[in-house]
């Protein structure tokens, strides 16, 4: 097999015996990343705290991916200001907590032909939004509504306070030095294996030492 480094350099052709020896020394395992490569290929690696890395990058890109939830809040052309200033503590509570808020002006009756109405009260909304939101979509008339989409250009508050540090995991959470990971052949020999397709396999080559 082509042996890998823990540093990614490579140290030649081995004989698996060798492979774990190597890995044995260095107090790490022996990772296949590449079983299919001729020869297949291994890293000499810290297997826990790669499994435990991986985890914490999956974690982040959930916290990343949080679900966007529009909201929406309607408004007559002639609105009294009462209404109008109960109507925008909801869309400020709605941008900060992260959402996107979709504004419909409704006309009624004559109402329709004057679309200036409407837009003259998009245009306040996002100017009293100004530091909470951007225009995502225009304000455009389908039949007698009008409306116009904000996005929030702040981060939720339920994302301001900061995570507590998790705690690396010790040694006692690595795999046995004595056995052969296998993993997902990476794009070069001297890369980071993907996501391993099965622990290591401590009882294939012989018992943990």
């Amino acid at each position: 097999m082509l042996l890998i480094s823990e540093s990614g350099e490579q140290l030649g052709v081995v004989p698996l015996p060798e492979a774990l020896a190597a890995a044995r020394e260095r107090e790490l395992d022996l990772v296949e990343v590449a079983p299919n490569a001729a020869p297949p290929v291994c890293r000499i690696m810290d297997y826990g705290r790669w499994q435990y890395e991986q985890e914490q990058r999956r974690k982040e890109s959930r916290r990343k991916a949080t679900n966007v939830v529009i909201k929406e809040m309607k408004f007559r052309p002639k609105i009294d200001e009462h209404d109008y200033e109960t109507k925008m503590k909801h869309v400020q509570r709605f941008l900060a907590e992260g959402n996107k808020v979709k504004l419909t002006i409704m006309f009624r009756g004559r109402e329709v032909a004057h679309p200036e109405l409407g837009l003259r009260i998009l245009d306040q909304i996002a100017n009293d939004v100004a530091d909470l939101a951007v225009v995502e979509s225009a304000p455009r008339q389908d039949g007698r509504n009008m409306t116009m989409v904000l996005h929030p250009s702040r981060r939720p508050r339920s994302s301001r306070a900061a995570a507590s540090p998790a705690t690396t995991p010790g040694r006692s959470g690595r795999a046995a030095a004595t056995g052969v990971a296998t993993a997902e052949a990476p794009d070069g020999a001297g890369s980071e294996p993907a996501a391993p397709a099965t622990a290591p396999a401590t009882g294939t080559v012989g018992q943990p030492g």
